[in-house]
């Protein structure tokens, strides 16, 4: 799984290089965009290290993508039958998250499914959405988790369903010993 871990993160880089080129922006333009520094942009555009979750929601946030759009530029193009091994997964392991995309975006379709997996302990939290209004289902599957849309913490247990629009930072803290899996169920606006 590393080998295909260092591929997708060198794809990955690829493809944020090539965005920001789209866009015109040097690499101190784009720090000064996402509040990221420029070597940490630098070198994840060489897959040099691999992003984490709250470094790619603020890069998505400022390219105008869900984080699942921005991971399927990188995939080939998704079909319309997805087998559970062939569901591509992406691991931000500093933070203990690990996401397979069950159902990945498509051109003509605004909905998307992601299982979410957090260890003990793990805590993500995203400064803003990458699209403002994005619609979310939280699903929790086994385990609990809290969920902080702004200022309200929501406390979900297995079964429970979360839904929301989100306008700014959010936080996924698993609030159970053994791990927590959920489904997010993500709708563009």
């Amino acid at each position: 799984m590393r080998e295909e871990v260092a591929e997708v993160d060198i794809r990955l880089g690829a493809r944020l290089a090539a965005l920001r080129a789209e866009h015109g922006w040097s690499l101190g333009e784009l720090a000064e965009r996402s509040g990221i520094s420029r070597s940490t942009l630098s070198r994840a555009e060489r897959a040099e290290t691999s992003p984490t979750a709250a470094l790619l929601n603020r890069l998505c946030h400022v390219y105008g993508r869900t984080m699942s759009q921005l991971l399927s530029e990188v995939e080939a193009e998704p079909a319309p039958l997805l087998r559970a091994a062939e569901q591509p997964v992406w691991e931000d392991r500093d933070s203990g998250f690990l996401r397979r995309s069950v159902s990945p975006p498509h051109p003509g379709l605004r909905g998307e499914l992601v299982e979410g997996r957090l260890t003990a302990g793990a805590d993500i939290a995203y400064d803003r959405p990458p699209v403002a209004g994005l619609e979310q289902h939280i699903w929790v599957l086994d385990g609990a988790l809290e969920v902080t849309e702004r200022d309200v913490t929501h406390r979900l247990a297995a079964g429970d369903c979360l839904r929301m629009r989100v306008w700014g930072p959010t936080r996924f803290r698993c609030a159970d010993d053994t791990g927590v899996r959920y489904l997010l169920a993500v709708v563009r606006p």
